[in-house]
């Protein structure tokens, strides 16, 4: 019964060692993301055609 109580107390002791690490990691800018508006300037815009008083369609791009 000793040895389920050991193992539980790792657990926990080792379970708080990982969400240290990740607050610290998050903290820190681990996690933030550099490359994706470095490179969506790349990617073309969705267009859509609207018409108004006249006939000709005007596009425009969505923001």
């Amino acid at each position: 019964m000793s040895v389920i109580y050991l193992l539980i107390s790792v657990s926990i002791f080792v379970a708080i060692c990982f969400f240290i690490a990740f607050i610290v990691a998050v903290k820190s800018g681990q996690y933030d993301d550099d490359y994706t508006p470095s490179v969506r300037i790349l990617f073309d815009d969705e267009t859509k055609i609207n018409s108004q008083n006249n006939n000709s369609p005007i596009e425009e791009k969505q923001v």
